[in-house]
């Protein structure tokens, strides 16, 4: 790969090194270990300028970085120097003899070969072209508009370091913050306009800089011309009207004698051979030299809205391409044909990037990158295949027109036949291709020697409603046979039986994974009825490659069966089945590939282990109890285990083990006699299992969509919410049955509207799949609009636009009516088409009365938007329409035109590169914010940071999660400056990575204003939440919790009248989802009451105080912190109410008086309220905590009184009575059998809070507060000193500050405080004080 330059890889590579650098400075992250320090770099024409390098990168990754500095772009073909002698490529700078700290490196030119020459023009030719964000929208990528917020003339209020500079520069606000457009307070019927998505044009339009760049007419070089190095001639055509070719050379570039007519490549007089091409063309033109000076100087964009995304993103919305298409250079120098000619073996690649060392963290590190930027180029190089192949720009391979086969670009991209009817047609082999994807995705997951188990680089593309298996080529198949490789075919159902010391290792390797995946070993019967020992489906085959590996294919029915999609032919499966839970399950699906997810599988073989703990325990209870049992020498414990084992269906009698055969209930699969009781066990966990999806799966997904502090917003959310919880999309129809039978129905209705959309999108976009591939190419935008109005319409059909069609089919010089033009596509109707997708949602997910008969039955009843419904099948379908307003009630008039269809994308579907230490460090981080230990969660957090820097450079979803937790926890530790710094690289990574309307986007917008706010931009603050609501009611609708949050959250910032509103929405939207005794309904009341204090409205405000504290006693009782606070709020507002009263009374005397501190909230109190709302802060108390309070003083109690017996013997002894030894013996065992009780205690405290912690019912708001601060002159501090005095009373001030940071620890993101964990630790520390 490093010998193959590619277009942009240097410069890609270089902001990578920029961002690493900027990601460390900002987090501070300990970079002395690793030896980054300064050094000068000079030479080759660049101002002399410094970098700063870490002593493990190598010398050609330096130089990677430099060319992607300012002072070097476009230079290409340079190394580096040091005192007069070449640095090797791939040596560690630490490993050169000399270099140290401040030293001077220089730029050497080196000369050009053809091919680095031609990278060379193309590297111009990308910096010529200025790229912007509306390219990203022209791409149909996923843009970054955070810019068009902060970018304003004036400087913000809050100082930064010069380290932010470049990110914090752009962050300008005005005074004041437009007042909210009406479409966005509390009960706006209309939506917001679409043109407020995304900005027309934020950036200047950059100058010309040339008038044409080319490749000459003389091209190419006549071979005695080549024979003196000519590589290339480059005709230019300068802003100055002057025409002239240029010679390519090793040595660089240079003007020759040659004209149109006339053919002299002999260097024109007075003309200088330049290394650089600009350098040349600023010789002979002063308009581009000039020009190129203020692209230089341009103000430079941060790193994570210039570095090129992984994956592409796509972005459901465009601009127009007449007007904003740029001229590239790209072909007309031929660059895009001769850089893409040598197709990598994309296999090699990335095997040979697993095979790299993983001794160390730094070499890990590398491995990582390596995988990721090799994945990435192959994803890239399947999504240009499919449209290639499904454009007919590649021959295919075979002649069979039934499995076609192309090889484009390295990669094999092939459509399967549908000839076997037993998978289910065209979906089973959609499904089998799915399966596949994700099989590969869990043995490429496997870690340690169990990666020496190899798979082929695999992709899904779904264009133009084909299904493309885009795979690596296979080793192996290119070559011949080695004598020295036993290449071929070592295991799977048709290898007889065969014995080699490959063999072995191949079912070595298998037998290891299998244990990882939770698979059984088992045997089957053979072809020719000898029994064959399997480790996967019978499917799968392991070959040993030419390549010396071993590799695994069809591994598509990796994961066991679903038996609720099953039906067997014995008639007691079924009547098993519903007896178990299932509504009309087991039954069948439109294909026979339906399996469990990863996900449920290891759900469930917890599931499974806590009724084997259980089990164990009831069995020792009988038998004389579990002390007894334990320590008792004979066989009860043994027993116990045992029994249990068999109880919970162990495949082991002495341990818990919990695997799966892949192969139950595969049709034509024989097993031997042997295996008949050991398959009988597995039927038995399968039926368990799919019980286990109806009994406790769905029942906790509703329960995390009430609780949970991330409630789906949109069908992706919606997927990955399902699937965190084992659930398949096929159970969607079971999900809304479930909801509608339960008494939370109408607190699940955004989940309902949800799911129908989701229905409604998946069914039609298997309609569309089948619609558009017989459609024309000069069609496709027509029938994709036609099919778009028929699904958004009712009764919409070709009639009403049928002669608009025909205009534009004679505008494009293919007038109607011709042989060749079908328009078969234009006889689909509003009526048949939603007909269809009632049809097919009854065959997939036996729903169908829900639907109604067309849409607007679920706009009616559900409340679903139509534009969301578009946004989700435009997502689904790789469809980009043109940003503009759509107006669906005119029936008369198509509401999309063909006009309006800006691009059809591929869909990608792949494999999923993880980032081991970085994804390790961050879950670590997260363990300690469950324990409360911030500072410990804040190093860890900033290691992570910088770990997915070094792989990623940020762009990951997870170096998403991991910089916004970063930025919470900065927060909390009274660093807002440092949060919204790196909070602004958040939103920019969540536009880019997920999306720029994507929930998560919405989310880190107003996680933003809140930090804004608080380094007091409380303009700019207001203008990310009025996005943040657009967004949500785009991708939504306003009938959504998370709603409430945002205007909660504009409430406090906002200090006019017209905030009221906003309290009273949240208020009634709270109580709509969590119902009207939550504590978050609690919090928005106690808001609520101080706005009315402050208006003057005390007895309005003390109505709403009550029912507050009525909540925090129902939910604590009295003697909590929390209602002792609302209780002195309540005392303070009624004092007051009755000072006011009283002056009312006496002639108003008094009513000019400022109102008391007490109910005036503080910017402080301001600030946490804001948190709270948000989720960033939370302060826990459980009961355990109580108890905890009352263990200490108990404990108190007993060491004053063996201190005062202590006290009675030491007068005894000094009034000459002797102690007997004896006794004195006894009291010292009597003190260590209750340190020892104690040490017990306090053990089974810790557990018994752990417990409390996971299994209470707590009610969370919008980041799971269970306690909140928010009394207006902050009376919760009081409390909370009061019960660290209670709790502290007699501890160590040592003991007693660490015990104060547990009680006031701040948890972020949702997670649960663990404070027993915590407090656990304190207790034990005190013991040993």
């Amino acid at each position: 790969m490093r010998d193959t330059p590619k277009k942009g890889n240097g410069e890609k590579r270089s902001v990578g090194s920029q961002i690493l650098l900027i990601i460390r400075d900002v987090s501070g992250s300990k970079c002395d270990d690793d030896g980054s320090f300064p050094v000068k770099i000079q030479g080759a024409g660049v101002d002399a300028f410094e970098l700063q390098v870490n002593g493990f990168w190598l010398v050609q990754d330096t130089i990677m970085s430099l060319l992607g500095r300012e002072e070097v772009t476009p230079r290409t073909s340079l190394t580096l120097a040091l005192s007069g002698v070449t640095l090797d490529l791939l040596a560690e700078l630490r490993d050169v003899k000399g270099f140290k700290a401040g030293v001077t490196l220089r730029l050497v030119e080196e000369p050009y070969s053809h091919r680095s020459a031609q990278a060379h023009l193309a590297r111009v030719q990308e910096m010529l072209r200025a790229a912007g964000p509306q390219d990203s929208l022209m791409e149909g990528r996923s843009p970054s508009v955070i810019n068009t917020l902060t970018q304003t003339p004036e400087a913000p209020p809050t100082p930064h370091s010069s380290k932010n500079r470049r990110a914090n520069s752009k962050a300008e606000q005005s005074a004041e913050a437009p007042p909210p457009p009406a479409y966005i307070q509390p009960g706006a019927s209309e939506l917001p306009p679409l043109t407020t998505l995304l900005p027309n044009n934020t950036h200047i339009e950059h100058p010309s800089y040339l008038l044409d760049l080319s490749l000459s007419c003389w091209n190419p070089p006549p071979g005695f011309r080549k024979l003196q190095g000519d590589f290339m001639y480059i005709s230019v055509h300068t802003l100055e009207g002057k025409q002239c070719d240029i010679t390519s050379c090793p040595r660089g570039f240079y003007v020759n004698r040659s004209t149109l007519d006339v053919f002299d490549p002999r260097p024109a007089s007075s003309t200088p051979v330049c290394h650089c091409l600009t350098d040349l063309l600023s010789h002979l033109s002063p308009q581009f030299k000039h020009n190129l000076s203020a692209l230089k100087h341009r103000p430079s964009l941060p790193a994570e809205e210039t570095l090129s995304t992984p994956d592409r993103t796509l972005s459901w919305l465009g601009i127009s391409s007449i007007h904003s298409h740029k001229s590239s250079f790209s072909g007309r120098l031929g660059l895009d044909q001769e850089l893409n000619s040598q197709a990598p073996d994309w296999n090699k690649e990335i095997q040979a990037a697993r095979d790299l060392p993983q001794r160390s963290l730094e070499e890990r590190l590398q491995r990582d990158r390596a995988l990721l930027q090799v994945n990435s180029a192959f994803v890239s190089a399947a999504t240009q295949a499919a449209e290639k192949v499904i454009d007919g720009l590649v021959d295919p391979l075979n002649d069979s027109r039934e499995e076609a086969a192309f090889l484009w670009g390295g990669v094999f991209m092939s459509v399967p036949a549908h000839g076997e009817e037993w998978l289910g047609g065209e979906r089973g082999h959609r499904a089998a291709q799915r399966l596949e994807l994700r099989g590969v995705q869990g043995y490429s997951d496997l870690e340690g020697d169990l990666q020496n188990l190899h798979t082929i680089p695999t992709a899904l593309a779904d264009y133009r409603g084909v299904r493309l298996s885009a795979q690596a080529l296979a080793p192996g198949l290119q070559g011949p046979e080695q004598d020295e490789v036993p290449n071929g075919q070592l295991y799977g159902f048709n290898v007889g039986p065969l014995e080699n010391p490959a063999r072995r290792k191949l079912l070595e390797l298998l037998a290891h994974s299998a244990k990882a995946l939770a698979l059984q070993r088992h045997a089957v019967l053979g072809t020719t009825g000898h029994q064959l020992p399997l480790f996967t489906s019978v499917d799968a085959q392991g070959i040993l490659g030419a390549d010396g590996r071993y590799y695994l294919l069809d591994v598509y029915r990796t994961m066991p069966a679903d038996t609720n999609f099953l039906v067997e032919d014995s008639e007691g499966v079924e009547t098993e089945q519903e007896a178990a839970g299932g509504d009309g399950f087991p039954r069948r699906y439109p294909h026979a590939l339906c399996r469990l997810r990863p996900e449920l599988v290891k759900a469930f073989i917890q599931h499974k282990h806590d009724q084997f703990s259980a089990c164990v325990k009831a069995r020792m209870e009988e038998t004389g109890g579990v002390e007894e049992c334990m320590n008792a020498c004979d066989t009860r414990s043994i027993d116990a285990v045992r029994g249990a084992c068999k109880d919970v269906g162990s495949v082991s009698d002495i341990i818990f083990e919990m695997r799966f055969n892949p192969n139950v209930f595969s049709p034509g699969v024989k097993f031997p006699d042997s295996e008949l009781e050991t398959v009988a066990l597995q039927k038995r966990l399968l039926k368990e299992a799919a019980s286990f999806i109806f009994n406790e799966q769905i029942p906790a997904f509703m329960n995390d969509c009430i609780q949970g502090p991330d409630a789906p917003m949109d069908g992706a959310t919606l997927r990955q919410a399902l699937h965190q919880k084992g659930i398949n999309l096929r159970y969607l129809g079971q999900v809304i049955l479930t909801i509608s039978q339960s008494d939370l129905k109408d607190q699940l209705r955004h989940i309902t509207r949800l799911v129908f959309t989701e229905i409604v999108v998946r069914s039609a976009q298997r309609l569309f799949n089948g619609y558009i591939q017989g459609v024309e190419t000069s069609n496709l935008s027509a029938a994709v609009s036609h099919f778009l109005c028929c699904l958004l319409v009712p009764n919409f059909s070709s009639t009403s636009n049928g002669e608009e069609s025909k205009k534009r089919s004679r505008r494009r010089g293919r007038g109607g009516g011709g042989a060749t033009d079908s328009t078969s596509w234009s006889a689909l109707s509003g009526n048949e088409l939603w007909s269809l997708i009632c049809q097919d949602a009854q065959e997939t997910y036996r729903h169908k009365d829900g639907l109604g008969s067309n849409v607007d039955h679920l706009v009616e009843h559900y409340g679903l938007q139509k534009i969301s419904l578009l946004r989700e099948m435009c997502l689904k379908a790789g469809i980009q329409l043109r940003l503009k307003e759509y107006t669906f009630d005119n029936r008369n008039k198509p509401p999309i035109s063909s006009d309006d269809v800006l691009n059809l994308l591929p869909v990608i579907k792949h494999v999923t590169m993880t980032t081991a230490d970085a994804t390790k460090k961050f879950q670590a981080a997260q363990n300690s914010l469950q324990k409360g230990l911030l500072e410990q969660a804040y190093e860890k957090l900033k290691e992570a940071s910088y770990l997915f820097g070094r792989v990623c450079d940020d762009l990951h979803p997870e170096a998403c999660h991991c910089q916004s937790l970063l930025a919470k926890v900065a927060y909390l530790q009274g660093r807002p400056a440092e949060a919204r710094s790196v909070q602004l690289r958040v939103v920019v990574i969540s536009e880019r990575v997920l999306g720029f309307d994507h929930p998560n986007t919405i989310q880190q917008y107003v996680l933003l204003a809140v930090y804004l706010f608080a380094g007091g931009e409380t303009a700019l603050a207001q203008r990310c939440l009025y996005r943040a609501k657009v967004l949500l009611l785009t991708v939504h609708g306003g009938d959504h919790p998370y709603t409430a949050v945002i205007d909660a959250s504009y409430k406090i910032i906002l200090t006019k009248k017209k905030s009221l509103q906003y309290l009273q929405s949240a208020l009634k939207i709270t109580n709509s989802f969590r119902g009207d005794m939550d504590l978050t309904a609690a919090l928005i009341l106690h808001l609520l009451a101080q706005r009315l204090c402050v208006s003057g409205d005390y007895r309005g405000g003390m109505n709403l105080e009550k029912q507050a504290h009525s909540i925090f006693q129902n939910k604590w009782g009295e003697d909590h912190p929390q209602t002792k606070c609302s209780s002195e709020f309540l005392k303070n507002i009624t004092q007051q109410a009755v000072r006011v009263e009283r002056s009312i009374r006496q002639g108003g005397v008094e009513l000019c008086d400022a109102l008391p501190e007490s109910l005036t909230p503080s910017l402080e109190t301001t600030l946490e309220q804001l948190a709270l709302v948000n989720g960033i802060l939370k302060t826990s108390y459980s009961t355990r905590i109580m108890e905890f309070k009352e263990k200490l003083k108990e404990r108190k109690a007993a060491e004053e009184a063996e201190k005062a017996k202590s006290q009675s013997t030491n007068e005894k002894e000094a009034s000459g009575v002797p102690a007997n030894e004896g006794e004195a013996t006894g009291d010292e065992k009597t003190n260590g059998e209750h340190a020892q009780e104690a040490t017990e205690e306090n053990t089974e405290c810790e557990r018994g809070e752990t417990d409390a912690v996971k299994k209470s019912d707590q009610v969370k708001v919008n980041g799971e507060i269970d306690t909140h601060q928010h009394n207006g002159d902050g009376p919760t501090n009081n409390g909370v000193e009061e019960c660290q005095s209670d709790i502290t009373n007699g501890v160590s001030t040592e003991s007693q500050s660490k015990l104060k940071n547990i009680m006031m620890s701040a948890v972020v993101n949702g997670n649960e405080c663990d404070v027993s964990e915590g407090s656990g630790e304190v207790k034990k520390q005190i013991e040993t004080e």
